[in-house]
């Protein structure tokens, strides 16, 4: 670590090069959209606009779950928006202002409403269909506060130990040291509580499980950053076992599948706009090239 230069931060931060790593390219110090583009819009109410990251994998499951437990109006056309510029478009800057996916449009009332953020999409789908959120208060305070939960404590995995692990230019020990001290705090944290209850929020599955799964589901798996083995994840018994049963539902293992574009072919739908889709249109069906 002493042979890395020291650096001097200067008074006033300027944009005048790319900070370097894998996304490079995209980051920029402003909002606002770079180039017109309308978003496309299908038939049902419910219109997504997203990509199968840990983000965009919580709301797909979330409206794959609605339509397994009998929600029909639940039903939804997810279009892809990749993460190489086309979140900067016109249409879906003004779905969300932030430019991340994922980006929902409800059009089943007189106005469309849009919603953004992960979290906010999950608690307005739980309250419009009634589904996937306790109604007693001790067990609603109890979802939402691990629902926050995973909002305050991603950034530490995504920004923090997987960008500083599998993505900056350079490796600096005492960046990755910081955050997997963190992440390994988080596994610690979510074990403990899952030693006790089967799911988060106690023995009912809520949108509280659907957000924290894909990040520390996949996690626990090996599946994100390569950092598996480096993190031990082995070690954490009761996130494993919640892990597996929550894979193991087929509404789960469908809202994987939604705007996944890497992987083996037949894990990949590109867009999903009919419950056929994940039997006629995967890319191992329709025999288009494999996305990067």
């Amino acid at each position: 670590m002493n042979d890395i230069p020291a650096y001097e931060p200067p008074k006033v931060w300027t944009w005048n090069k790319e900070s370097g790593g894998r996304f490079a390219s995209i980051n920029r110090p402003i909002a606002g959209p770079t180039h017109d583009k309308e978003l496309p819009v299908g038939r049902h109410p419910l219109q997504l606009y997203s990509l199968a990251t840990p983000n965009g994998v919580k709301v797909t499951v979330m409206l794959e779950e609605l339509l397994a437990a009998g929600h029909k109006a639940a039903e939804y056309d997810a279009w892809l928006i990749k993460i190489d510029g086309n979140q900067f478009g016109s249409g879906f800057v003004a779905v969300n202002p932030n430019s991340k996916i994922p980006a929902l449009m409800d059009r089943s009332g007189k106005e469309p409403i849009r919603v953004f953020e992960s979290g906010s999409i999950l608690v307005y789908l739980a309250e419009k269909f009634g589904a996937f959120l306790p109604t007693d208060v001790k067990s609603r305070a109890e979802t939402f506060s691990w629902l926050f939960w995973q909002m305050g404590a991603a950034p530490y995995l995504g920004g923090g130990f997987g960008h500083f692990y599998a993505y900056a230019p350079t490796k600096i020990e005492y960046a990755i040291d910081r955050f997997a001290m963190e992440v390994k705090r988080q596994l610690d944290v979510l074990d403990r509580r899952l030693a006790d209850n089967e799911y988060l929020a106690g023995d009912v599955y809520t949108i509280a499980d659907m957000a924290v799964w894909p990040w520390y589901g996949s996690l626990a798996k090996g599946l994100l950053y390569g950092g598996g083995e480096f993190l031990s994840v082995q070690d954490y018994k009761n996130v494993q076992r919640w892990t597996d049963a929550i894979a193991a539902r087929p509404a789960v293992k469908r809202g994987r599948m939604v705007n996944r574009t890497w992987g083996g072919p037949s894990s990949q739908l590109h867009e999903r706009h009919d419950a056929s889709d994940f039997e006629t249109k995967t890319q191992d069906k329709i025999g288009e090239p494999v996305a990067s």
